[in-house]
């Protein structure tokens, strides 16, 4: 049973924790759940949608989204698995951890303990043997969710913004500057930079930084390109600066990712 399918369950036994390891659908769209969602992303890259921002997940790292959260799921590619776990919330306020999302690096005990539950599937309550395992999983969560990774790139309704996106976007390896983009659209350094702050609340290379790690990303472990030809075609004309910027957003070198796909 694909999550979609699996929601209206999801809920039904506030008590209990409910297992789901998703390899068949690709998008759920806007959806909430009483429960506090861990899932675990396997090969590719996954993408979370909440609010104003989408958060990037690539392979071998989780996230955790609060109960009651509004947020649209999309997983591109077809050999990704989601391994998903959704807990009770009857003591969420024991830690501060899960009232926010969060994206981290799975460790190796993680791991094993999320690989453990792959032949469980659907609600498992407090008189299952099962429980008080998945209980554990959920109670070490804080302790070992340290390293927050920070992908996520701002969305907007404006129109103009998104136009400009769009753009941006499609000539990633184009040399912008605040300066070459204003020219394009008739706009000042001063108009563009406002535009920006007002719109996403982050700067103009501040933003193009993180498309292009996100960019990145997508390219290491949906591509077979080396990283020399990923930099260049985010943008970047030296691998070292490349692995640097990288390096700055995730604490990762890119080849590490690769290594671990």
């Amino acid at each position: 049973m694909g999550l979609i399918a699996s929601l209206p369950s999801i809920d039904e036994w506030p008590q209990s924790a409910y297992v789901l390891h998703e390899k068949l659908e690709r998008y759920i769209p806007v959806h909430q759940h009483k429960k506090g969602q861990l899932s675990y992303v396997e090969g590719g890259i996954a993408y979370v949608h909440i609010e104003n921002k989408t958060f990037v997940i690539p392979a071998r790292h989780y996230f955790w989204i609060p109960q009651g959260l509004e947020h649209i799921l999309k997983v591109s590619h077809s050999a990704t698995v989601l391994r998903s776990i959704f807990f009770y919330a009857f003591d969420d306020d024991k830690n501060p951890f899960y009232n926010q999302v969060g994206i981290y690096p799975i460790n190796d005990l993680l791991l094993q303990m999320i690989k453990y539950t792959d032949k469980w599937e659907g609600p498992i309550g407090p008189k299952d043997s099962r429980y008080q395992f998945l209980t554990t999983i959920k109670n070490i969560l804080p302790e070992i969710s340290t390293r927050v990774l920070p992908i996520a790139l701002p969305t907007t309704d404006n129109e103009r913004m998104r136009v400009i996106m769009s753009y941006i976007d499609i000539h990633i390896s184009d040399p912008h500057t605040i300066q070459s983009i204003g020219d394009r659209f008739g706009l000042s350094r001063r108009s563009l930079s406002r535009l920006f702050q007002a719109t996403l609340g982050i700067s103009f290379l501040q933003y193009l930084k993180l498309l292009r790690m996100v960019k990145a990303f997508e390219m290491i472990l949906q591509t077979n390109m080396s990283m020399s030809e990923i930099a260049y075609a985010i943008g970047y004309q030296s691998l070292s600066s490349f692995s640097n910027t990288f390096y700055q957003f995730t604490n990762l070198r890119p080849s590490t990712v690769n290594n671990v796909q």
